[in-house]
């Protein structure tokens, strides 16, 4: 390495401590307060409520998808965007963004229409909508702070926002809304996270749309867009199947056990994402550095996602009863199966943000065909079911085979090695797996639902940090040291 790498690797490391501790902090906050208010609102507000709102969510995320456009991911993996770059994107996501609302909220009776002609859906679809616009004002603001690793900021808005919001939904959920408060919860939610963001980012745009800055973002951006709108597609096309084919009270009871599944694999897949994303960019020229913090990020990632979600699913019945009783029991075997998908959703993430810290966007394009004629294929076969189940069965498969393609790209791709990548993660798949055969076995013992969450928890944790320990294990006192902040410390001593 040479001396200005050596020179500048106590402030990478400290930086990247520092936005992977803040992240931490924001994701750990906010799903705090998302799973209490989900709580409050998912035993207040009925399953065909859940279902209404679930329905817009599927034209909501199309919506978001069109306006950022892949710009926001361009500007990050760009090593030095200008201030012609941010404001450029800044107003073609505003203009973008407003431009489909107004569509939408003509389209708002079609809407009503595909999922089963319920009219409720058209006023609260042109409040919903809201959402996405108010969105859009702070994805370059958002990003700024991203690029510069500094996202302290972005922790403090999202999680005044949840308060914020989450308020607004639990007071109109009591006072009788229904549908209502869990749509004024995320509109107050977005303007309440994009204000803060404004008023203490001290970043105003500095021009209107400039071409040369669209085209300096266009590539990386149209390969991005182009993946993340057939994401967004196979993502949402089970909400779209089971509320336009099942029913709204289906598509509620999917719809929760989805949410709350995604508290994990999603948190994990931010974090990740906005903490390594940067630093690998920095070394995205240097092939041993960049292997060096692959074969890292690939050993934290496992050592967290791993235990992370199978424990999850492990805990899934006496978790919901616990929180909600019998209510949402339909629910518990479809986020039992969506929390175990988490897994590979979140390595092909991770695998897909390597290829673009390299610049390998186009690559992002086919890993998404790939996983998303896989999802195709399941639909095919288990839509004739006419059981929720059976599809969600299929998603899992789908997102399991997917996986080992991403994975033998990546590995040519970043002539990593396929034994490389699969050999980082097999140790903490098989702790992560013992210690749920140590969860079921002391939850055979328990009957009381919230004592058995408790204990399934303790043991577990146990079970694994003790295997670490055992093992000797670096990342355990790694993530230790990301929380403590002992990385601060030793590179001041350097």
């Amino acid at each position: 390495m040479s001396e200005p790498d050596l020179a500048e690797e106590p402030s990478l490391k400290l930086r990247t401590a520092r936005t992977l501790k803040w992240n931490t902090v924001d994701r750990l906050a906010s799903q705090v307060l998302y799973g209490v208010v989900g709580v409050v609102l998912a035993n207040v507000v009925s399953q065909d409520d859940f279902g209404l709102v679930g329905a817009l969510l599927v034209f909501q995320s199309f919506a978001i998808i069109f306006a950022d456009s892949g710009f926001g991911a361009a500007l990050l993996q760009r090593k030095d965007p200008t201030e012609q770059d941010y404001s450029t994107v800044f107003w073609f996501n505003f203009v973008v963004s407003v431009g489909i609302y107004w569509i939408l909220w003509f389209c708002a009776p079609w809407i009503a229409e595909i999922f089963q002609g319920d009219r409720r859906l058209i006023p609260l679809s042109k409040v919903m909508f809201l959402t996405f616009v108010l969105n859009a004002l702070a994805i370059v603001q958002t990003n700024r702070l991203m690029k510069r690793m500094d996202v302290k900021m972005i922790a403090v808005s999202n999680v005044v926002a949840q308060v914020v919001g989450g308020g607004v939904g639990i007071l109109l959920a009591l006072l009788g809304y229904g549908a209502w408060a869990l749509v004024w919860q995320s509109v107050t939610l977005a303007g309440v996270k994009t204000g803060i963001l404004w008023l203490t980012g001290k970043w105003y745009p500095v021009c209107f749309i400039r071409k040369t800055s669209l085209q300096r973002v266009w590539r990386i951006g149209l390969s991005v867009f182009s993946s993340s709108m057939l994401n967004t597609i196979f993502l949402t096309i089970y909400s779209f199947v089971i509320g336009a084919f099942f029913s709204l009270r289906s598509l509620g009871v999917y719809t929760q056990a989805d949410k709350w599944s995604k508290m994990g694999s999603a948190s994990l897949s931010q974090v990740l994402t906005s903490s390594f994303v940067p630093l690998l960019s920095r070394v995205q020229d240097n092939a041993d550095d960049f292997h060096r913090y692959v074969q890292k990020i690939n050993r934290f990632t496992a050592f967290i996602l791993f235990p992370a979600m199978i424990g999850l699913a492990v805990v899934g019945a006496p978790l919901f009863h616990t929180l909600f009783g019998h209510k949402w029991d339909a629910a518990i075997p479809l986020f039992m199966i969506l929390t175990v998908r988490g897994i590979p959703v979140v390595l092909v993430s991770l695998y897909g943000n390597y290829l673009l810290a390299k610049g390998f966007g186009r690559r992002l394009f086919i890993i998404e065909v790939v996983k998303d004629l896989a999802i195709l294929v399941a639909i095919v076969l288990t839509i004739g079911s006419h059981d929720v189940d059976t599809l969600v069965w299929g998603q899992f498969f789908a997102s399991a085979m997917t996986y080992f393609v991403v994975v033998v790209m990546t590995a040519r791709s970043l002539g990593y090695g396929l034994g490389r990548m699969i050999g980082d993660l097999c140790p903490f798949l098989l702790c992560a797996l013992l210690m749920a055969v140590a969860c079921l076995l002391i939850g055979e013992v328990i009957s009381v639902p919230i004592l058995r969450l408790m204990a399934e928890i303790a043991v577990g944790g146990s079970v694994y940090i003790g295997m670490m320990r055992l093992m000797r294990f670096p990342e355990l006192k790694e993530a230790a040291g990301y929380l403590l902040g002992r990385f601060r410390r030793r590179a001041r001593k350097q």
